[in-house]
């Protein structure tokens, strides 16, 4: 018998509209959005439902809005009796992944995750650090590089390792244009910028890191209930202190997509449910394994799928 696994997306995923069918249908889901606007004391889910896109887009209210979004998903699925082996999330979304396991309430959640975003966004000045995606990139080829452009005084760093061929980079403007401009030499195509206010997972974020560190020093922490794969190991995280420190670390760490996703195949998983807005995560894993089966859960019209 199978395993299922349920995965949760981060920032990039969150549009406008989202979760308003749910709450507009499902009880459970209804209440999460509300117990959002009351954690974090302003109307977010106005945000969610209305915009403007411009508002959503900020790092301090995409990261709640995704959260909210992602786990008032998760209570409607919980309500068709569906049930994981393993949970993960890319970036902000194993903060998603933690909620699902009972390692976090949601409450204290949503509201790390605002001050997260707000913490991410306030460590780098604007327009002093980047991201881009590069596609086509050997991984070790690729860190070479970013070594050698870092050591040259411009800071590089691989961010996210999604799938083979498509590697995030972040670090200071000049050192990701760098990276684009000399992408070839890692056997890459082109480096694409991303629209975001910082360079995250990047060892410019240590400061945000601290400050994270200082915040989550006041939340409880429990023992999870199912299996969290954790971005910085692609690892279960072993307890609810080792889930703690790996919170911090993962601000300036890079996320190991990749190898989440190989790990969780390698044990016994055959079926990837994503929860929670758009599509990112299943695109990326259908690029690793073309035989596991892909839930995309999104949307009430959603909810019907062939579990």
């Amino acid at each position: 018998m199978g395993k299922t696994a349920f995965v949760f997306p981060g920032q990039g995923s969150q549009s406008v509209g989202m979760g308003k069918d749910l709450y507009e249908a499902v009880t459970a889901s209804h209440e999460i959005i509300d117990s959002a606007d009351r954690a974090l004391g302003f109307p977010l889910s106005a945000l969610m439902f209305e915009g403007p896109d411009n508002e959503l887009k900020k790092t301090f209210n995409t990261q709640p809005a995704l959260l909210t979004a992602s786990i008032a998903t998760l209570e409607a699925l919980r309500e068709k009796g569906i049930t994981a082996d393993y949970v993960a999330g890319h970036s902000l979304g194993e903060y998603s992944a933690l909620v699902a396991s009972g390692v976090l309430s949601f409450e204290d959640a949503v509201t790390i995750v605002r001050a997260r975003g707000e913490y991410m966004e306030a460590a780098v000045p604007d327009g002093q650090g980047a991201m881009a995606a590069v596609i086509g990139a050997e991984r070790t080829a690729l860190e070479e590089l970013c070594r050698s452009i870092s050591e040259g005084g411009q800071l590089v760093e691989m961010a996210n390792i999604n799938c083979p061929g498509q590697i995030v980079v972040s670090g200071s403007k000049e050192g990701v244009a760098a990276c684009g401009e000399r992408v070839k030499e890692a056997g890459g195509r082109r480096a694409i910028p991303l629209e975001v206010s910082g360079p995250f997972h990047s060892s410019l974020m240590k400061e945000a890191a601290q400050r994270l560190a200082d915040k989550l020093e006041s939340v409880t922490f429990r023992e999870p209930s199912i299996p969290v794969v954790a971005n910085v190991t692609a690892r279960p995280a072993e307890n609810a202190e080792s889930i703690r420190k790996l919170l911090v670390e993962q601000v300036y760490s890079p996320v190991l997509w990749e190898d989440t996703v190989a790990y969780l195949i390698s044990e016994g998983v055959d079926t990837f449910v994503e929860i929670g807005p758009g599509n990112v995560l299943t695109g990326l894993i259908k690029k690793m394994d073309k035989t596991v089966k892909l839930i995309n859960v999104n949307s009430l019209d959603s909810l019907s799928a062939d579990f």
